[in-house]
């Protein structure tokens, strides 16, 4: 079992930034990839970033070169920083990771609201 508690979200104007962090505890020495999704009402949740525990990352093309993930293998957490946000980038972030053997763990999720 995996724990992801997501924080970092918020009310922000366009063209501001945020930085979401997502700490994971319990059996993480098995994560294989980590990353961020988002969802808005209506939609399917839909890949923001993720990473690998080798640091190979990918990225939505929506969000590539405005937002960047990163990990602290060290602290268990990973960041997405996202620059540039644009009213369209409003949603709910959910953190996630993948274990070996395929199992996925997802937090509750973080709001993100970007006014125009």
């Amino acid at each position: 079992q995996v724990q992801l508690v997501e924080s970092g979200g918020g009310l922000v104007q366009a063209g501001g930034s945020l930085r979401l962090s997502c700490v994971a505890s319990g059996s993480t020495f098995s994560i294989r990839t980590r990353g961020w999704y988002r969802q808005t009402p209506g939609k399917q949740r839909e890949l923001v970033a993720t990473i690998t525990s080798v640091g190979s990352a990918v990225y939505a093309d929506s969000v590539r070169g405005r937002f960047a993930i990163s990990r602290d293998s060290a602290k268990d957490t990973v960041y997405l920083q996202m620059n540039n946000l644009k009213p369209e980038d409003t949603a709910v972030y959910y953190c996630n990771v993948v274990l070996a053997g395929s199992r996925i763990f997802w937090g509750q999720g973080t709001q993100v609201t970007v006014s125009s």
